[in-house]
């Protein structure tokens, strides 16, 4: 871009202008949320394809109006990838990847709704609607933030690439290939992701530095041909809801830890540092377990707090169980067949592929002779750690505390986003998570919510990181 952003007072000017083109649209940038939290872009619903489509065309339309460069929709095994790059900034500024997702996850149960989720609802300055905090809550607020400075200033301190997916909430295949196939489109010298959260629900921002991994398979155990009548056969087969219910109860041991051979090869554990940022932590166990309406706390991996063990430590959980009769009255059968979905959340330095294929073995040779199994893996993405003192941490603190007046906390998130990992390991490329949903926002849950004042302070937020980067060359950005 031209000369303002070459010293210290034009980066200031540029910062101004930016700021000022904020607060001109901040109501026509609220109404563009309502109108993207209104396609249904469902990823997991095959109905609903083309909303999801529709999705990822409306992302494109409004970074081309806003002057952005070589906007694309690239077709993938399953939704497609948006991408765009403004590079006006010029060979000497850093290069920013700016990634979120635009797919969200089924709405279901719909009946557990105050108002259907593609209806956005507004209610003491807070949004309801599936995809407010996850993800596309954010998307706009990214795409508030680059018009800010393209529009509003006439162009950005830093190079901007631009990439959107639309299948983070199903799988990583389809964008850890692109990543392979197309890295030209995803030079630069720092990620920032924001498909995170806040430290709190009072606003007070944070800075995520790491991200667990995820394995998702589905066992079913089938027995006889078709169902068989409980009285005659009760005592003389194996019913497969019962040997599958005890497979899964031995996958953990009293010790809380998973027992599947190998499981822990590879973790990282804690560092004394680590451990320590976890006990200033302001998190108040009594609190949470009033707000998410739980009796108590489970015992879990015995040597962790329970925050350790929700971000930082490997887990196994049942996700879905179903088979045999379960409508009103009773149906005395054995069940053909049992299923269930299961999920472990990984930790750096596990390997996910690996993973899979330790369940997919053990579950195979914990199951009886009398039973037949098959194990089918459905998804799965790596861990990621970013290092606290690389350089990109430090600037986006600073940007986070100018906007939300006050210093940002650093923590592990116990959920996955499988491009963060995939961006390090094919390209080398660090990334820098700065995130704005409240971490109590129901992300997966009915009557998802984002305050709006998130919004607004975050759209500032990025605008000012933006800055802030600009002020550093591409190689001391890289760290």
């Amino acid at each position: 871009m031209s000369s303002q952003t070459d010293t210290g007072a034009g980066l200031r000017a540029g910062l101004d202008n930016a700021l000022a083109h904020l607060r001109t649209n901040a109501d026509a940038h609220m109404q563009r949320l309502d109108d993207f939290l209104r396609i249904e872009s469902v990823s997991a619903d095959p109905t609903r394809r083309d909303e999801v489509r529709r999705a990822a065309e409306w992302v494109a339309g409004w970074l081309r109006e806003m002057g952005v460069d070589d906007v694309a929709l690239h077709e993938t095994t399953s939704h497609p990838i948006v991408t765009g790059a403004w590079l006006g900034a010029g060979a000497d500024a850093p290069t920013v990847l700016v990634y979120c997702h635009y797919d969200v996850q089924p709405p279901d149960p719909l009946d557990e709704w105050v108002r259907p989720p593609f209806e956005p609802r507004y209610e003491n300055d807070i949004v309801y609607a599936r995809g407010a905090g996850d993800d596309k809550g954010q998307l706009v607020m990214h795409l508030a933030a680059a018009e800010a400075w393209l529009r509003g200033a006439g162009g950005a301190p830093v190079n901007l690439r631009f990439f959107f997916e639309g299948d983070e909430e199903v799988g990583s295949e389809p964008v850890e290939r692109f990543i392979a196939d197309h890295p030209e489109l995803l030079e630069a010298d720092l990620c920032v992701v924001s498909d995170s959260d806040m430290a709190d629900d009072d606003s007070t921002p944070a800075v995520t530095y790491g991200l667990r991994g995820i394995a998702y398979l589905e066992v079913k155990v089938r027995g006889s041909q078709q169902d068989l009548h409980s009285g005659q056969y009760g005592g003389g087969v194996d019913n497969p809801a019962n040997v599958l219910v005890d497979m899964l109860a031995s996958m953990v041991d009293d010790e809380g830890r998973v027992t599947v051979p190998g499981f822990y090869d590879r973790v990282r554990d804690l560092t004394d540092d680590e451990r320590a940022a976890y006990a200033e932590q302001p998190w108040d166990e009594a609190a949470e377990l009033d707000r998410i309406g739980a009796p108590a706390w489970g015992e879990g991996e015995r040597g962790y707090t329970v925050l350790e063990r929700m971000s930082a430590r490997p887990t196994f959980d049942i996700n879905g169980l179903w088979g045999g009769y379960s409508g009103e009255g009773a149906k005395t059968i054995i069940p053909a067949w049992a299923a269930a979905k299961f999920s472990t959340r990984l930790v750096p330095d596990q390997d996910y592929r690996e993973i899979e294929s330790l369940l997919k073995e053990h579950l195979e040779s914990i199951a009886p002779p009398t039973v037949r199994v098959e194990v089918r893996v459905i998804h799965g993405g790596a861990p990621a750690i970013t290092p606290l003192d690389h350089p990109g941490v430090k600037l986006a603190s600073e940007a986070l505390e100018a906007a939300f007046g006050k210093a940002p906390l650093f923590h592990r998130s116990g959920g996955s986003v499988p491009v963060v990992a995939a961006l390090d390991a094919q390209l080398g490329l660090k990334s820098v998570l700065i995130g704005f949903a409240s971490p109590n926002g129901n992300f997966h849950a009915p009557n998802e919510w984002m305050p709006l004042w998130n919004v607004r302070d975050g759209i500032e937020a990025i605008v000012r990181t933006w800055e802030r980067f600009g002020s550093v060359s591409p190689a001391d950005l890289r760290g």
